[in-house]
């Protein structure tokens, strides 16, 4: 039977009994690998790796970045306070936010960097802190993404100042002294290298336009391999020829650009699970269904996108038997599918486990980026679920507790006469 990589069935067992399921579970060695990979990235004068902290924001995992020599990407004012009160220096946390914060003008006064990502955004910093330097995140015109919903380049994205409208942005610059020191560019999930770097080509050029800017920021954008089927992003091999064209900026202009990524899901990605339990088999004659008391709650990516995890059941008694499962969540929701078509949130599909009997084990893989931070917390009214962390030595720390009842009630009010 084939196991979980980091996640055996005897931690498994230990962890379902000390902290119940479900439960996100990250592999420390797991972490520092992928980043240590990650600083490894081919560039020609300097590199500056900032986790895209939204992928897995938990305390722990920042301190565990930290300690590697990561700087943080944050996307949100809650995101930087977050990250500043794990023990991270706002001089390492970069803003780039949908919306400012009302407190920016205070973030980036303690050494937060920020990224403009529209011109109304350029405009409030320039008029809060005229004189102050701040980085320009620009739209290039470009995208990549495995679906549309993971795709923020290109004209039907509205994340970034259009490319086109980079005199606009001069002008504003111009008007309150700003010093441009960053052009930021992201253009989605990264499933397509040659167009990650045709905009690496199209940033340069934006860079040129700036002459005060001294880093370009390329965004994240690195696949990641969940299962056997799908093909990861080599960081070496997207890497080189971004570096040869910084070497041919530098020849061109002058300035020895920095280069800065803000890989997401490739820190994480396969860094982390969800250990749930059996809690039911039902069939239709047609289908057998699988039911988790995990689900949505937990890993919303299959709903959402029709993405792949890969799924092991570790069975209380062994057995030879195999069935083909539709693996289902525990919500009220049709939608709450694990074992989607590739790309089909709504098309079911089967996973050939073990035949399974209720109360056995299930462990999800590939649940460590956009999954704890990015669920539906509390639909159906389940908890949130616990997260441990698997340290290098066997032993295993809690680093989120499961909530109660009583916390998910804690801000509803009572009305009188109700």
């Amino acid at each position: 039977m084939e196991n979980h990589r980091f996640l055996l069935p005897e931690p498994a067992r230990r962890i379902a009994a000390d902290h119940g399921t479900p439960c996100y579970v990250y592999d420390q060695a797991t972490l520092e690998a992928q980043a240590d990979a990650m600083l490894a990235f081919p560039n020609a004068f300097g590199l500056t790796v900032r986790f895209a902290m939204k992928a897995c924001p938990n305390a722990a995992v920042l301190r565990v970045f930290a300690n590697k020599g990561l700087h943080f990407d944050a996307s949100s004012g809650w995101e930087v306070r977050r990250a500043m009160l794990a023990g991270v220096p706002a001089d390492r946390i970069s803003l780039s936010s949908q919306e400012l914060p009302e407190d920016f003008a205070s973030l980036l006064k303690k050494g937060v960097h920020v990224n403009a990502c529209s011109l109304l955004q350029l405009e409030r910093i320039g008029q809060a802190l005229p004189g102050h330097e701040v980085g320009l995140r620009f739209n290039p015109g470009r995208g990549s993404g495995g679906t549309g919903k993971t795709n923020v380049g290109g004209p039907d994205s509205s994340f970034g100042i259009w490319h086109e409208w980079a005199d606009q942005a001069q002008a504003i610059v111009q008007r309150h002294g700003l010093k441009v020191v960053r052009i930021h560019t992201h253009i989605g999930s990264g499933s397509d290298p040659v167009v990650w770097q045709e905009v690496s080509a199209a940033s340069l050029a934006l860079v040129g336009r700036f002459p005060t800017v001294r880093t370009l920021n390329l965004g994240g954008g690195y696949k990641v391999a969940r299962v056997a089927a799908e093909k990861g992003t080599d960081p070496q091999v997207v890497g080189a020829p971004v570096k040869i064209a910084f070497e041919k900026f530098a020849q061109a202009d002058g300035r020895r650009l920095r280069l800065e990524i803000e890989p997401g899901t490739f820190l994480v990605a396969n860094a982390g699970a969800v250990l749930a339990r059996v809690q039911d088999i039902v069939s239709t004659g047609a289908r057998e269904f699988l039911k988790l008391d995990s689900g949505m709650t937990e890993i919303l990516r299959p709903s959402l996108y029709g993405s792949q995890h890969p799924v092991h059941l570790y069975p209380a008694q062994a057995t030879a038997e195999r069935r083909a499962y539709v693996i289902v969540g525990h919500c009220c929701e049709s939608g709450d599918l694990i074992s989607c078509a590739p790309g089909e949130p709504e098309t079911l599909a089967t996973r050939d486990l073990p035949a399974a009997r209720p109360g056995d084990l299930c462990v999800i893989g590939g649940a460590g980026a956009y999954c704890a931070g990015m669920s539906t917390k509390n639909y159906n009214s389940f908890p949130e679920a616990p997260e441990v962390l698997l340290r290098r030595d066997g032993s295993v720390a809690l680093i989120r507790r499961r909530q109660s009842l009583e916390q998910i009630l804690q801000n509803e009010l009572p009305v009188e006469g109700l």
